[in-house]
């Protein structure tokens, strides 16, 4: 919610006054300000963007662990030494490209992150919406019903939307090509 939030204001904000070049966080932090006419929006702006980075940072140090654990569990080490372990294996690459990169480096690492993202997300929701509604492998457990419909919508308008987005910005070459050539793979085989 916060990152639509954000998107949507910053968005209005830039659009309405004319700044169709922001490109980089550290403009549209420095831009939002004096557009919207008071010092809090720049503080609120970089207060919820910070909430969003340290909440997906959380997340996915936490799922790194997790997984990192599982390989790490024939270590003969206290758990709190396991956790520190496995949670700088899991932060430690990003710090260090952050640090080798820089301010505006991290900006590039993040743009191609989400695109990198943009491209796996179809490949994991659709096995992940059939193993989960699957009743061999779930049993009792398996989503059913609304919430398997909702399952299902939701990852169409994400298909569409990405899909849209790749049309609209002429990224829908070679990697497009690439990722609609899985999908219908994966559907060839049933």
């Amino acid at each position: 919610m916060i990152n639509a939030a954000l998107l949507i204001v910053a968005a209005a904000v830039f659009y309405a006054s004319g700044h169709r070049d922001v490109t980089d966080l550290a403009d549209a932090h420095r831009l939002i300000a004096p557009l919207v006419g008071s010092r809090w929006a720049g503080i609120l702006f970089a207060t919820a963007l910070l909430a969003c980075g340290l909440s997906a940072t959380v997340t996915g140090t936490l799922a790194g662990q997790t997984v990192m654990e599982g390989f790490l569990r024939r270590l003969r080490l206290p758990r709190w030494k396991r956790a520190l372990l496995t949670r700088a294996l899991a932060i430690g690459p990003a710090l260090l490209a952050v640090g080798v990169f820089g301010q505006h480096g991290s900006n590039q690492l993040l743009v191609a992150s989400q695109v990198v993202l943009s491209l796996q997300l179809p490949l994991a929701v659709v096995p992940l919406i059939r193993c989960a509604s699957a009743a061999a492998l779930m049993r009792g457990w398996r989503v059913h019903g609304v919430p398997l419909v909702l399952s299902w919508l939701s990852a169409a308008f994400h298909h569409c939307a990405q899909w849209r987005a790749d049309v609209a910005t002429g990224d829908f070459g070679v990697i497009a090509d690439a990722k609609v050539s899985a999908i219908d793979m994966k559907f060839a085989r049933r």
